[in-house]
């Protein structure tokens, strides 16, 4: 029998409740068994928010209600562009009847184009993508973007809908620091997923060390893409501290800093914190 890994808790970093998970998939089914438990570790953990996404208005009635008693989740619902071929005609005007209902509803994500599959569908992609952009823009919503072989069509999109300097975040984003500084240059911020820990991805280490504090968030995707030492094992959004202490770690900052500018950042974004822009109530968030 091989010897047992001995990983670090993620309390043990002793890092002060200022940061935010900006993208968990806490409604998978990975979490039915101890949802409270995942919470109460993200809280002990540093956590003052996690932004969990909804994949549509189905996912979001299925869903919403296990977050009842955590005021410090805000959701964001959208539909992925891998569902392009299965959508509804009545799928969207539902999700602008729920956005305006529930005040939680931050953002609208993950919104985008996805070619790494099955490439058919690109343009049904496409025309749901610009769907969704043009609802956001209709309700005043930041936007959580994914894509995956499909940065050029992407951004050209994103640029022909004029959402240059709008409230956007990358999410997931893995790519090289061309791309990274690109994206920069349109005002939004990158969402630095746990891949960064891993040993053999130089190329998302010299991005982080391009990309300046002030617009990067951390996030676990989870139960998805857990960050070393956890990396195999379930995600959980306690584990973005190991993403933010590599981050760190290639700035050679505290890592405390980085954990609370990455947090301010993306409270901000999701309105929890009051800017003038919060559709909630700032007090029942922290």
């Amino acid at each position: 029998m091989g010897k047992k890994k001995n990983r670090p808790l993620p309390q043990s970093l002793g890092l002060p409740r200022t940061g935010m998970d900006a993208h968990a998939h806490l409604d998978a089914a990975e979490f039915d068994e101890d949802l409270d438990e995942v919470l109460v570790r993200a809280r002990e953990s540093g956590l003052a928010g996690v932004a969990t996404v909804f994949l549509g208005p189905d996912p979001y009635l299925a869903g919403v209600s296990r977050f009842a008693r955590h005021k410090d989740v805000v959701f964001l619902m959208g539909l992925h562009p891998e569902d392009a071929g299965t959508v509804k005609f009545e799928d969207i005007p539902r999700m602008e009847q729920l956005f305006r209902k529930d005040a939680r509803l931050r953002a609208l994500g993950e919104i985008g184009l996805d070619y790494y599959w099955d490439a058919t569908l690109k343009d049904r992609q496409q025309q749901l993508f610009r769907e969704q952009l043009e609802l956001a823009r209709h309700l005043e919503l930041p936007v959580a973007i994914h894509s995956r072989d499909a940065e050029e069509d992407t951004l050209a999109i994103l640029l022909d809908m004029g959402f240059h300097d709008y409230p956007l975040q990358w999410h997931c984003f893995g790519q090289s620091r061309d791309l990274a500084l690109e994206l920069l240059s349109h005002g939004w911020h990158l969402s630095i997923p746990g891949t960064v820990t891993y040993k053999k991805n130089i190329r998302l280490m010299e991005a982080v060390r391009a990309i300046p504090l002030d617009r990067m968030f951390v996030e676990t995707d989870c139960p998805y893409l857990a960050a070393d030492p956890y990396r195999g094992k379930r995600n959980e959004p306690a584990l973005v501290v190991f993403t933010a202490q590599k981050i760190a770690e290639i700035k050679d900052l505290p890592v405390e800093e980085v954990w609370t500018a990455c947090g301010k950042n993306a409270l901000r974004f999701f309105g929890v914190e009051s800017e003038g822009k919060d559709r909630g109530h700032c007090e029942d968030m922290v």
